[in-house]
């Protein structure tokens, strides 16, 4: 009986020196760090967390940044469960946290985590730890030495290592009942121990992640355990854009007593509009006691079927002379004449040109980028110029994980041409802009003329690599972006005074030059500009007030770098100048038979499916019968005819 009274007393001690600890870290977990997590316990339940802040800090010793805060997270509005318990960490953590905080950020060590009596202001980034206001602190580390610095400043002589066993991905860091802290499996949101109330878990499935307008999907809700009286709740759809207006669906839930689950229908509206692909999620409301929810904001990509198709091709199925060129009258008329040095300076006056030329911000150019580089066959989407494919806008990266996402690919690695993060990652818009000139390199980091949508996956795998003797795309591409690449260098090469291309393959370190030149002289001949380009062109104009004349008069390389140099350029058609045909398809929507009408002559006419893959191809006449043969399904029909062309979205039913 002494003996429980005493740790009774020990207990109390403790508790009334720190109403607040630091109860469970998990610093270091799987793959891409989104299931990292504190919990904080109280000593009495439901504890007010106003007036308290979690601050995290870097213990290295030898950086600029050690023994100083990186984030700090404001606690005030929160409060702690009936356990004492409040989980803050990563969306992929499981229950889901009170408090959310982004993926990646906890440093795995040596470094410290702390709660203060205290503000988020109080801790900008960079803030020397202190005990000042100090309740509590966990320095930790995944097998690195101590840090000792951080010790001393935050008053405690012990790190914890979350790879005590060799699994710190798999373990994290609990605090014991004596204050003394253990490294094992997770439990997040319950008690170190086992002891304390347990909930009732609550999990959303849904029976897909997509769907198209006039589609359904169903949502399935479904408790850990049995309920032992009818539980009510409802949940939410409603995101941004889309709200009660694209959908039909109950939003109330009942799972009956003594069962376990309940599902319901949503059924999305087919309008007419074209909003965009959008986002519905799936939110809890609130839940009654002793539930609690072991996932939470699920998402549901809503396809819109209303995409707009553009009267020119990809750059797999280019097109020639739909698209004009936006430079204004007498734009180039400087360049007429000149040859060698004189031209190419005649170029750079127009192209660099500080009293006209913008320099946007990098977060500006995914707003260019989903404009300049849209599916002509799908607005909604994206086209990624190595792989050849169109990807849906809303799969821009924001994670560190770029599988299945597109990113911003810059043509003149970034590294190598010396322009690394040279402007802010946050849009601000097209009226707001810096004046540049051909010595600002740093504008290069943004300049849109050599920036391209781009899968995640094969950006890296490019990485710094030289064109044509190193780099030639992936495994069966057909080089339909060989051109456009050219055409990006050999701007870049004019447009920044410290950059060149040259022959040759040089080490993928080499500052300031990039080749082979030799190779994109002759892809500029195999792949002429197209009207996939010059809508880009003129997109990027519009926002930087600046062209990439090569794209315009692609035989200006030459004059440059290739077999005319020291000959006087003179201006010539950059494209054949082919008319757009007025075609229609009927019926549309069509149950697979289908009637082209508005074709004088024989028209070849190619299906692709809505990823642009071609699933067919015949030749027609006017008004002729077609079986396509296809499943139901939206479609892109191309048709083509004595050099002319149009694309029409084609449903069947």
């Amino acid at each position: 009986m002494k003996y429980f009274y005493l740790a009774a007393l020990t207990m109390l001690s403790w508790w009334s020196n720190a109403q607040l600890v630091i109860n469970e870290l998990d610093s270091d977990t799987p793959s891409i760090d989104d299931m990292e997590f504190v919990e904080l316990k109280s000593v009495t339940p439901n504890f007010s967390l106003d007036g308290y802040v979690l601050v995290f800090f870097n213990g290295s010793a030898t950086s600029s940044t050690g023994n100083r805060s990186y984030y700090a997270i404001d606690l005030d509005g929160y409060s702690t469960d009936v356990n004492g318990l409040i989980l803050i960490g990563n969306s992929g953590v499981s229950p889901v946290p009170t408090k959310y905080f982004p993926s990646n950020i906890i440093q795995n060590g040596a470094d410290a985590v702390a709660i203060y009596q205290a503000n988020a202001s109080d801790f900008p980034d960079m803030t020397l730890a202190t005990t000042t206001n100090l309740i509590d602190a966990l320095i930790y580390g995944t097998s690195d030495p101590d840090a000792v610095g951080l010790m001393n400043l935050l008053g405690t002589s012990v790190q914890i290592d979350e790879d005590l066993h060799s699994q710190a991905t798999s373990h994290s860091i609990q605090r014991k009942v004596d204050g003394s802290y253990e490294v094992k499996i997770p439990t997040p949101g319950a008690n170190n121990d086992g002891s304390g109330i347990s909930f009732n878990g609550l999990q959303i499935t849904t029976s897909a992640a997509q769907t198209v307008e006039g589609g359904q999907f169903t949502i399935t809700f479904t408790a850990q355990n049995l309920v032992s009286e009818d539980l009510s709740f409802t949940y939410s759809l409603n995101n941004g854009s889309f709200n009660s207006a694209d959908y039909t669906a109950n939003l109330n839930v009942l799972i009956p007593q003594n069962s376990q689950s309940y599902s319901t229908t949503v059924t999305i509206i087919d309008d007419v509009i074209d909003d965009g692909d959008e986002l519905a999620i799936i939110r809890f409301g609130n839940l009654p006691t002793g539930y609690n929810r072991v996932n939470d904001l699920i998402e549901v990509r809503i396809i819109d079927n209303d995409f707009v198709v553009s009267p020119w091709g990809t750059p797999l199925s280019p097109t020639y002379g739909n698209v004009s060129s936006t430079a204004p009258t007498g734009y180039y008329d400087s360049l007429t004449g000149k040859s060698g040095d004189e031209l190419y300076q005649a170029i750079q006056d127009i192209i660099a040109n500080p009293d006209v030329v913008r320099e946007h911000n990098y977060g500006d150019v995914t707003t260019i980028l989903e404009k300049a580089d849209q599916n002509p066959l799908n607005s909604n989407e994206v086209w990624l110029m190595y792989v050849e494919q169109p990807r849906a806008k809303y799969r821009f990266q924001t994670t560190s994980s770029s599988v299945g996402s597109w990113n911003r690919e810059h043509i003149f690695p970034q590294s190598r041409g010396g322009f690394s993060n040279g402007t802010e990652s946050t849009p601000d818009g097209i009226n707001v802009y810096l004046p540049t000139d051909a010595d600002d390199l740093l504008a290069a980091h943004a300049d849109a003329h050599h920036i391209r949508a781009e899968d995640g996956p094969e950006n890296s795998a490019r990485n710094n690599r030289d064109y044509g003797l190193d780099y030639n795309g992936p495994t069966g591409n057909q080089g339909s972006w060989k051109g456009d690449v050219s055409r990006a260098l050999f701007y870049m090469a004019v447009r920044y005074n410290e950059l060149s291309l040259v022959n040759g393959n040089p080490p993928d370190t080499t500052p300031r030059e990039l080749g082979d030149l030799a190779s994109l002289l002759q892809w500029n001949q195999l792949d002429p500009s197209d009207d996939f380009e010059m809508n880009r062109n003129n997109i990027i104009y519009q926002w930087q007030i600046n062209r990439n004349p090569f794209i315009d008069y692609p035989d200006l390389a030459d004059y440059l770098w290739g077999n005319k140099v020291g000959q006087a350029w003179f201006p010539t058609l950059s494209q054949a100048d082919y008319e757009i045909l007025k075609a229609a398809i009927y019926p549309n929507p069509s149950n697979g038979e289908i009637y082209v009408s508005g074709i004088s002559t024989d028209a070849e006419l190619t299906v692709y499916n809505i990823t642009g893959v071609k699933v067919g191809q015949k030749k027609v006449s006017d008004m002729e019968r077609v079986q396509l043969g296809l499943p139901s399904g939206i479609y892109l029909a191309r048709i083509s005819s004595s050099d002319q062309h149009q694309v029409l979205k084609l449903i069947i039913r």
